[in-house]
């Protein structure tokens, strides 16, 4: 068998025992309620450090400005989504808004 086989099976083992570790603990273990409240936030945070960076950074440097067409198509989905709470509406929208400012704005 080759060494690429031999890699690929232990860090399939590995990862199939870490995930199998946290089943377990958490099953015999229940987190301080603090806790269980606190990783309520987990996914916003996560959003927001993916897409605000995709957002304002142009050409390795920050833009908060009009003229950012990425920026102003994430404000208009932003009002898409809490007026229609519809992710479908919400995507459309920006994706709209991106193009037609992106081709007005350049």
């Amino acid at each position: 068998m080759s060494q690429i086989w031999i890699i690929m099976i232990v860090v399939g083992l590995l990862t199939y025992l870490t995930r199998l570790s946290f089943i377990l603990l958490l099953e015999r273990w229940q987190p301080p309620q603090i806790v269980t409240s606190a990783l309520r936030y987990v996914p916003v945070a996560v959003l927001t450090a993916i897409i605000v960076p995709e957002l304002v950074v142009v050409d390795n440097g920050l833009d908060f400005s009009l003229g950012n067409a990425r920026l102003l198509a994430g404000l208009i989905a932003t009002l898409v989504a809490w007026r229609t709470k519809s992710a479908l509406w919400t995507i459309a929208a920006g994706l709209a808004a991106f193009f037609l400012l992106n081709a007005w704005l350049v």
